[in-house]
Formats: structure tokens, C-alpha cells, sequence
């Protein structure tokens, strides 16, 4: 009976008016969304979701995108979707502050003119091939008129090689859009890197590098070394070589770190820089290393400044004299591609040389996040700084080394909820009282000084103390300030009375990157990078990595054979005076036979990786077209059979 009731017209005319409620209950319904992708690509993190929530005012969002251009290349094409994907997924979760458009500019059109207005261009996907536009622009509406496009931001080109940080160059490109002024940078420093003296020479010394590209980029101010407060307006503290800080100079930084001020930290066991200054008789300093004591440890850091590691697989040469060749140093070290973590500001750079430089690790029962960003190979040895007191010959330090077989953290962020290093409050000494002096021992010349009492130390809580963060402590700490030195990354000249900076290394991008991120909000700081859209088939790639070897050993073995067939045919030109002799012609044969047989093997070996690879591929296609589907048939047919048999035992 209920099964007729459920097949008449009445039935079926309720259950399509319920088909159509429920598809329209999802549809009004975005944010019920289930993600399975193993990396959680369409996933927002909790602070994107944070920032796009929490915007001031609407966003508009324009995804310049040649989309019929790139119709015939796969790879690009995918790439697009995952953009759009990412781009439309905040949308949903800005509650309507963020809209997104999606323009294909065609040749010659207002598109085309909007694109290049933004100072998007069109970029060729290869030599020869017409060129796409890809390109995402955050514009704030309520900064527009008729005459001016207002407040913008650009990415002119979404690179596919940075995927991973696609979440984050969004969130910050709408975080820039809404707020356009550029960071105020303070900078305390024991060294010259914004210009000085040279005392060896009486010479003015001019700013290092790295320096002109911050100050282009960013607002600069200079902090003395004794300053007793730290402006509030300084978003950004660059302390580079802190030497001997007094003590309230060192509570001006922690209560800095503390109410949410980024810092950007170069420490050094060793500072090659001054070391050279002294050698070349600019002043001698019982003490070359840095350290910010105290704060480090409440931070959650543990830097030892007496030690500097070495690394021999990856020491620089240098040469010490003219004419003479280049020796290991494996006290400077220029750290490649796979010592860099997958992170916004140290996941793109090439290479980074340091000097001299100490480790970093976490301290032990940090409340803190310690995450590294740059590390030594596993061919390291701590040594006391003394050997690097002197420029001395580098091969000494070879005849101490022996190998730990432990990497070393060289860089690190460190994030989350601190503790003060002044919890308690501010010391500060009492002045020591005068010594008494009795004027009739005096006359007799019997007067002993008592020693000295001990100064008498007191805690003070200045106003607005902290004894811990208000929030998330953002601090980016390296272990090397030669880092920062001209002679370890760039070359400069003179073009035209403009200074003109030439990188060999990634040094100053790795700064560079380090403020742009600590610019930004705690949000846009903890969002970290996302795997990637396209996975590899391991499979294939394990089919032709193997073919691949058959193949280089075939060919090496043609190589080889035809070598030798050369000598042999030169010698026998050699013998005959220039004449082919039948030995000769018969040589000849034997060789084209052995080439063609060669080549048949080659094509054997491919023809066998592509019969493997198609025998994989029609695998996964009869199991996705044919195996699943089946298997879910039978088991709907197994489940109702089993409600059928269950039914008939329930009227028996």
C-alpha cells in the first residue's frame, strides 16, 4: 500500500517538490562544505578566515584571467581553476565584505585597457606562443572616482611556483588594500649599516645594501642603543649586533615584543665585521658576539654566544692572498635551496651565505612556537668563537673539525603567548653612598677605605608594565648579523650618481621577506603555506625514473662502442696511409650493424616504459569506469536482498 501511495501522481509531485527544497536548502547554504583533499586545499585557515571576516569596509576582487587562451594547456588551465577556487572560498567566508570578478581581456579591449591601467601585463606561456594575462587586483570602492581608480593593490602575475603561498599573497593583498601605508621600520644597531666612521681609515663609511633597499621599501627610524622606550608608532624593531644594552634599554625591547611589536633580531657569536675593522687597526673590542640576555630565554629561544658552527659540506672558498686557489671555510657557509623551510619568507629564496654564525633552538619549557627557517647540513661542529677572534688561515680550522652529524638552526620565528624577562619588574641600582671619612684619622694618615658595599638593587613597576604578551609575540631571529654584511650578498656601483645593487646571494630577501611578513597582522603572520593543487603520479614517475636508467646505460654503452670504433678506424686511416682497405669497410659494417641494434634496444626500452605506463593508466580507468560502479551496484543489490529477506521473515 505505501509503496503504490509513493509511485502515484500525488506521491511523485511531493517527492520532486522535496528534491527541489532540499537543493535549494544547500544552495542558500555555502559554508556547508566538506573538504577531502589530503593538504585541505579548499580549506581556509582560521586566520584567513579571521581577516576577511573582520574587514572594515568591502574589498572588490578582480581576477584577470585569459581564460579561452589558456584552454589548451592543461597544466595552466588547472592552475587558474585552483586560483579561482581559492579567490571564491574567501568570498564565502567574508560575509559579503569581499565580491570577486573574472575578466578575460581580449586583444585591443577596455579589459585589455583595465588590465594594463592596474600595471597587469601579458605574460608569454612560451617562446612563440600568445601571451595570457594572470593577475589579481584588490581594489577598495569607497577610494574611487570618476578620474581616479583609488586604492589598489597588484599581484601582476600569480606564479604557479608559488602555490603553496597562494592563501597568504591573498590575505595580505586585501590586508595592503585597506591599509596602504607603508611600515615605520626602527633600527638599533651596534654597527655602522646605516652609515659611520671608519676610524682606520678617516673615511665616512656609506649605508650597507640591505639598508637602501629597506628604506625604499619601508618608513625608517633610527633607535639608539640606550634609548629607555621604544616609540609606539614603530611597528617593525630591527636590532642588529646588540652589544652590552643597558638594562633599561633591553626592558624598552621586551615591553615592545610584549604589546604586539614585531622584531627582527641579528645576533652573533662572532661579528666578522668588526673583527676586520680591528685588523685593519680600526679599534680592537675584547668582545665581538651579541646578545640580547635575558630575553631570548623568556621568548623561549636558547642561544649559546660563545659558539659558532661550522659546516663542511657546506663551507665557501675563499682566497686569502692574489695568485693563490680558493680554500674551504667552514666557518662560512652558503646555505642552498634544501636548507631553507617551506615558509612565506624563506620558502623561495636560492641561497644564503652566512659567517661566523651561532644555532638557535628552542629553550626548554617555552610557552612559545619555535619554527626554524634556516639549517645547516648534518656535517657540523660547534667551535668556541675564540678560533674566529683573528683573521687567521681558514685549513685550521679544517684539522679541528670533527663532525657532530647533527643539523643546526641558523634561523628561526617564534610566535605564540610569552612570558615578560621583567615580570617582575624593573631593576634599578641605587646609587652607592659615599664613603665616611673621619678628618682627624685623615691629619693622622691612618684612614682605611672600607670596601665598597654592593650596590642595593630594587624592582620598580613603571606604568603599563606587562608582565606577559597582550597577544601573540611575532619575533624572527638570525644567529648571524654578518648576514647583513655587502661582501656576503651584493655588489654595488655608481650608475648616473644612483647606487645600483647587484645580488649574488638571497641575503637581503630574506630581509626583505621578514619585514613584509612581520608587517602584517598576528592573523596574516600565522598563516603558513598549503600543499600544492597538482599530485604527482608517483607511480609513473617510479616507471620512468627506471626506464630512464635502462636508457642512460644503453646510451653509455652506444657511447663507448662508437669511441672505440673511432680509434680503431683512426688507427687503421694511420696505417694505410688515408686508403679504406677491405679491414677497413668490414669495420665500418660491423659498426652501423651495432647502431641500428643499439637503437632497436632503445626503442625497445621506451616502447617498454610507455606499454607500463598505458597498462597503469587502463588499470585506473577500469577500476574509476568500470570496478567502482560495479562494486556499488552489487552492493545495493546485496542491501536490498537483505531488506527483502528481512521483510519476507518478518511475515513469516
Amino acid at each position: 500500500m505505501n509503496n503504490k501511495a509513493l509511485f502515484s501522481n500525488a506521491g511523485l509531485a511531493i517527492t520532486a517538490v522535496g528534491l527541489l527544497v532540499v537543493v535549494l536548502v544547500i544552495s542558500l547554504m555555502p559554508r556547508l562544505r566538506i573538504d577531502l583533499t589530503q593538504d585541505k586545499l579548499y580549506t581556509l585557515s582560521g586566520a584567513t578566515r579571521d581577516i576577511v571576516s573582520s574587514l572594515e569596509r568591502p574589498v572588490e576582487m578582480t581576477f584577470f584571467y585569459s581564460e579561452a587562451s589558456v584552454a589548451s594547456v592543461p597544466q595552466v588551465r588547472a592552475y587558474g581553476l585552483r586560483v579561482q577556487e581559492m579567490l571564491r572560498e574567501m568570498v564565502i567566508a567574508s560575509d559579503g565584505n569581499l565580491s570577486l570578478k573574472i575578466v578575460d581581456p581580449a586583444p585591443f579591449s577596455d579589459e585589455e585597457d583595465l588590465a594594463t591601467g592596474y600595471g597587469i601585463q601579458a605574460v608569454p606561456l612560451a617562446a612563440g606562443r600568445e601571451a595570457v594575462y594572470f593577475g589579481v587586483v584588490a581594489s577598495d570602492p569607497s577610494t574611487r572616482t570618476e578620474d581616479d581608480a583609488g586604492v589598489y593593490q597588484t599581484i601582476p602575475l600569480v606564479r604557479p611556483d608559488q602555490e603553496e603561498f597562494l592563501e597568504y599573497e591573498f590575505a595580505r593583498l586585501i590586508t595592503r588594500t585597506l591599509d596602504p601605508d607603508p611600515a615605520i621600520v626602527g633600527v638599533m644597531s651596534s654597527l655602522d649599516i646605516d652609515g659611520g666612521f671608519n676610524p682606520a681609515t678617516n673615511q665616512p663609511t656609506r649605508a650597507w645594501a640591505v639598508m637602501d633597499t629597506v628604506r625604499y621599501m619601508y618608513d625608517v627610524r633610527r633607535v639608539q642603543t640606550t634609548a629607555e622606550v621604544i616609540d609606539e608608532d614603530i611597528d617593525i624593531l630591527m636590532i642588529v649586533h646588540p652589544q652590552d644594552l643597558p638594562t633599561q634599554t633591553l626592558y624598552a625591547i621586551d615591553q615592545f615584543v610584549m604589546r604586539g611589536g614585531r622584531a627582527l633580531i641579528f645576533v652573533d657569536p662572532n661579528s666578522d665585521t668588526q673583527t676586520q675593522i680591528a685588523v685593519s687597526g680600526g679599534g680592537f673590542r675584547d668582545n665581538m658576539s651579541s646578545d640580547l640576555p635575558g630575553l631570548l630565554e623568556a621568548w623561549g629561544i636558547s642561544y649559546d654566544p660563545s659558539q659558532v658552527v661550522t659546516d663542511q659540506e657546506r663551507a665557501l672558498y675563499v682566497t686569502l692572498q692574489p695568485g693563490q686557489r680558493p680554500i674551504a671555510h667552514i666557518g662560512m657557509m652558503g646555505v642552498p635551496r634544501d636548507g631553507f623551510a617551506n615558509d612565506i619568507v624563506s620558502g623561495q629564496l636560492e641561497v644564503m651565505n652566512l659567517s661566523s654564525a651561532g644555532v638557535l633552538q628552542q629553550a626548554s619549557g617555552a610557552s612559545t612556537t619555535f619554527e626554524p627557517l634556516i639549517q645547516t647540513s648534518t656535517s657540523t661542529m660547534l667551535m668556541g668563537k675564540g678560533f674566529f677572534s683573528e683573521m687567521g688561515d681558514p685549513t685550521l680550522l679544517l684539522d679541528e673539525f670533527v663532525s657532530e652529524e647533527q643539523r643546526r638552526f641558523l634561523a628561526a620565528r617564534v610566535s605564540g603567548r610569552s612570558r615578560s624577562a621583567f615580570a617582575d619588574g624593573l631593576p634599578v641600582v641605587a646609587p652607592a653612598a659615599a664613603p665616611v671619612i673621619n678628618l682627624s684619622d685623615a691629619a693622622n694618615g691612618a684612614v682605611e677605605l672600607a670596601p665598597a658595599p654592593e650596590p642595593e638593587v630594587t624592582l620598580t613597576i613603571p606604568d603599563n608594565h606587562l608582565r606577559e604578551s597582550v597577544g601573540d609575540i611575532g619575533v624572527i631571529i638570525v644567529a648571524d648579523s654578518d648576514v647583513l654584511a655587502d661582501r656576503m650578498w651584493a655588489q654595488s656601483q655608481q650608475v648616473m650618481g644612483q647606487r645600483v645593487i647587484n645580488a649574488f646571494a638571497s641575503n637581503g630577501d630574506f630581509v626583505i621577506n621578514a619585514m613584509d611578513n612581520l608587517s602584517g597582522s598576528t592573523a596574516l603572520i600565522n598563516i603558513r603555506s598549503r600543499g600544492r593543487y597538482a599530485k604527482p603520479f608517483t607511480r609513473v614517475i617510479e616507471l620512468q625514473r627506471a626506464a630512464d636508467e635502462r636508457l642512460r646505460q644503453e646510451e653509455t654503452n652506444l657511447l663507448q662502442q662508437l669511441s672505440e670504433t673511432e680509434q680503431q678506424l683512426t688507427a687503421l686511416n694511420q696505417n694505410n696511409g688515408g686508403t679504406i682497405s677491405a679491414a677497413q669497410e668490414a669495420e665500418i659494417e660491423r659498426f652501423l650493424q651495432q647502431q641500428l641494434e643499439t637503437r632497436r634496444a632503445l626503442r625497445n626500452v621506451q616502447f617498454q616504459l610507455n606499454a607500463e605506463i598505458d597498462s597503469l593508466g587502463t588499470r585506473l580507468k577500469f577500476i574509476n569506469t568500470a570496478l567502482i560502479p560495479a562494486l556499488l551496484v552489487i552492493a545495493a543489490l546485496t542491501l536490498a536482498w537483505v531488506r527483502s529477506r528481512r521483510r519476507k521473515l518478518a511475515v513469516r
